[in-house]
């Protein structure tokens, strides 16, 4: 599965999936482009993670909801290693957990622009570069919200549909070019975004704590996720596209029947 030649831009790609995305894709051979917000510490740090295990990889500062910072960002990665082949829409940021009725505005605007617009402004930038290549691939990180659609997360509920819709628009739209869109939708994942939403929503303090009560024993893992992103965009999958893949171990165990 090797994606030596490659270039890939993975958004919030300094910590949790995103991280484990960009280390893992450039453990197969692509240069990544790390993307993250405001820690520049954690993103260095992954940049350096890649770098001693003999990969490519640079840090570049962006806020995905703001088009002039993605233009710069993305011009700044085809100056340094060329056209962008591999596209991880991967940056997201939680609601409050408020019914619609008590939801801020900003923070619907601050949500959904994060979860849709920002991958609507990268696609939209990377996509002249990418058609010109043998083949591109695109990749939205979504959730199982968008299945479940559950109360008191309407911002984040509304985001992750909008990005899969887009996903869907996409596939169409880019598939004469040889491009694929795919969504990876995971379940609860062990990063620190998942240990304070079961904290907030459930009160567990040790997140491994649910191991014996989630799928295959354990919780989902970074890597789990990422080693979904490393077969949608590898020569392994020939021929999916617009394709939404759950990565949730087959979700909730069932309670076991009487006998």
């Amino acid at each position: 599965m090797s994606l030596q030649g490659r270039v890939a831009l993975v958004t919030g790609g300094s910590r949790g999936v995103g991280r484990a995305i960009a280390i893992s894709l450039a453990k197969q051979g692509a240069t990544v482009a790390v993307n993250y917000r405001r820690d520049d510490e954690a993103a260095e740090q992954t940049v350096a993670e890649i770098v001693a295990a003999g990969g490519s990889a640079k840090a570049y500062a962006a806020s995905v909801d703001d088009f002039d910072q993605d233009a710069q960002m993305v011009a700044a990665i085809e100056a340094d290693f060329g056209p962008v082949g591999i596209l991880v829409n991967n940056a997201g940021i939680a609601s409050r957990g408020q019914s619609v009725a008590d939801t801020d505005p900003a923070e619907l605007q601050r949500v959904v622009a994060t979860h849709a617009f920002g991958p609507h402004y990268l696609a939209k930038l990377v996509l002249p570069g990418m058609r010109q290549l043998e083949r591109g691939d695109i990749v939205m990180i979504s959730s199982v919200a968008t299945r479940s659609l559950g109360s008191h997360g309407a911002p984040y509920n509304m985001g992750k549909t909008a990005m899969e819709a887009l996903a869907y628009t996409l596939a169409k739209e880019e598939r004469r070019y040889g491009i694929r869109v795919n969504i990876v939708a995971p379940g609860l994942v062990e990063t620190d975004m998942g240990k304070r939403l079961i904290k907030a929503t459930q009160g567990v303090q040790d997140i491994r704590s649910l191991d014996d009560s989630m799928p295959f024993g354990r919780v989902c893992q970074p890597q789990d996720v990422a080693n979904v992103v490393d077969f949608l965009v590898s020569s392994q999958n020939s021929y999916l596209t617009g394709e939404r893949l759950y990565c949730d171990g087959g979700g909730p165990v069932p309670t076991r029947a009487m006998d």
